[in-house]
């Protein structure tokens, strides 16, 4: 293919893109043409690094031009040879410029791209009193050297893949070789490589192509912002995934109790931060099933509760006009506006929103006689339980359990609470995440991978990697 016959092909690609731009130069009365989109190249590193080394050649003792492009180093900036139009346009359209010189049947291609991208800045939903600040941006680039500055090693490999017919969107799998499990790399090769699709925009969009199971609420994936739980977790012997385009990455395999675990933990002293994922697991517990135990006590199983306090909430219920299970799902699903609310409208004027919103509404209804006062104090310690929670997913699951526990102990009272939560306790054992049992260290039981998931051991007393992760080295550190 001729060089007038390959620039004509790229026109024809590139047609009717107003924002390409073509830049003819003549070197030695040899006809040159830069072709790139303005807005996502980087034009002055384009002149200083490879126009000007061009330019130069027009001086009278300089090289021919033919010899100057064999040599490799001829530019200061790396370039790759294509001789396929098609394969050339979407360079262009990617962040590349693209050289055509006549007389040549192959292309350079040079990446010099450059993209609005903002600072690196705080967390915004892993927000932590002890510990670095930093979070991941809509840059992978970025996101990848954040890591590479927490884990120093050649042994951490990055393996990219495409995903998207139009998009063409990088993905990078982060791992540690010698540690990360081959079958998880496995699995995930195979995923990716089966995904067909006009384009993704969302590290979450990916995961939804997973053949794993779908019929559970629970998460299957650890999402977090952090570089530092992202480079933990691959210490640990699991595998980041990020895309580009998303400020956050993918961890996996995932464990229930990992997700109730935050970055500040390894911060804290070993005492507070076990008291504190005890308090997790608790309060997660809570927030599932507190207001379906009140429902259903005070509907069906009375004779349980103390006689005074019976007395108390009876005179607190006694003007109210429905049941308890009709006045539980009105504060619930007024609770759940509330929250939606105080994340959708502007950040200034949310929380007061959300905060003082909930307190009005609770004390009018109390007022109005529509909710009882127990009712009230019910619902928000729930609430505050599902806060508790630092994993989002986890903690949207398990608001969607209560109201089906809430529903079931309006209507079958404590039964219908305890078959609920049997089948969901079966359903969570017989999950599975890239081969780790969704409810290890517990089911099945592993004592030790108790110190760094149920509770945090001191750092001296974790020698051992968690069994339930496969990595192929189990030392973390040497004993002494």
């Amino acid at each position: 293919m001729s060089s007038s016959s390959l620039l004509s092909d790229l026109r024809s690609c590139l047609h009717n893109n107003d924002d390409v731009t073509y830049f003819p130069v003549q070197i030695q009365q040899v006809q040159c043409t830069f072709i790139y989109v303005r807005s996502i190249v980087n034009v002055a590193l384009l002149q200083d690094s490879i126009v000007q080394p061009l330019l130069r050649l027009n001086q009278g003792d300089a090289l021919p031009l033919q010899d100057c492009l064999k040599d490799s180093s001829f530019f200061s900036w790396p370039a790759s040879k294509n001789s396929d139009p098609a394969s050339a346009a979407e360079a262009v359209a990617s962040g590349h410029a693209v050289l055509v010189v006549e007389g040549l049947s192959e292309a350079f291609l040079f990446s010099i791209p450059k993209y609005q991208k903002r600072a690196v800045q705080e967390s915004q939903n892993e927000q932590v009193v002890i510990g670095p600040r930093e979070s991941f941006i809509e840059d992978v680039d970025v996101n990848l050297s954040l890591i590479r500055h927490k884990i120093r090693h050649p042994d951490l490999k990055i393996v990219q893949f495409q995903l998207g017919r139009y998009t063409k969107t990088p993905l990078y799998v982060v791992y540690i070789e010698g540690l990360c499990d081959p079958k998880v790399l496995q699995t995930l090769e195979a995923q990716f490589q089966q995904i067909d699709t006009d384009g993704v925009f969302g590290i979450s969009n990916v995961s939804e192509y997973f053949q794993i199971s779908r019929k559970t609420s629970f998460p299957q994936f650890q999402y977090t912002e952090r570089p530092d739980s992202v480079a933990s977790a691959i210490l640990e012997g699991r595998a980041g995934i990020l895309l580009e385009g998303t400020p956050s990455a993918q961890i996996v395999p995932v464990t229930f109790f990992s997700l109730l675990q935050s970055s500040e933990d390894y911060y804290l002293s070993f005492i507070y931060a076990s008291w504190i994922r005890l308090v997790r697991l608790l309060f997660a517990v809570i927030s599932v099933v507190l207001p379906s135990l009140y429902v259903s006590i005070t509907t069906f199983q009375t004779e349980i509760i103390p006689t005074e306090l019976l007395l108390t909430i009876a005179s607190a219920r006694e003007n109210i006009p429905f049941p308890a299970l009709i006045e539980a799902l009105l504060m619930e699903l007024t609770f759940e506006a509330l929250r939606e609310a105080g994340a959708r409208i502007p950040k200034p004027v949310g929380q007061t929103i959300s905060i003082i919103g909930a307190i009005v509404i609770g004390q009018a209804a109390v007022a109005a006689g529509v909710v009882s006062a127990p009712m009230v104090i019910v619902v928000s310690i729930t609430g505050i339980a599902t806060f508790i929670v630092p994993h989002y997913e986890l903690g949207i699951s398990l608001r969607l359990l209560r109201f089906v526990l809430l529903i079931l102990g309006g209507t079958l009272g404590l039964l219908g609470v305890l078959a609920a939560s049997f089948v969901i306790y079966s359903r969570m054992c017989s999950l599975n995440t890239f081969g780790t049992p969704y409810l290890q260290p517990l089911a099945p039981l592993v004592f030790s991978d108790w110190k760094d998931m149920i509770y945090r051991a001191p750092s001296s007393q974790k020698k051992k990697r968690p069994d339930a992760y496969h990595a192929q080295d189990k030392r973390r550190q040497t004993s002494k």
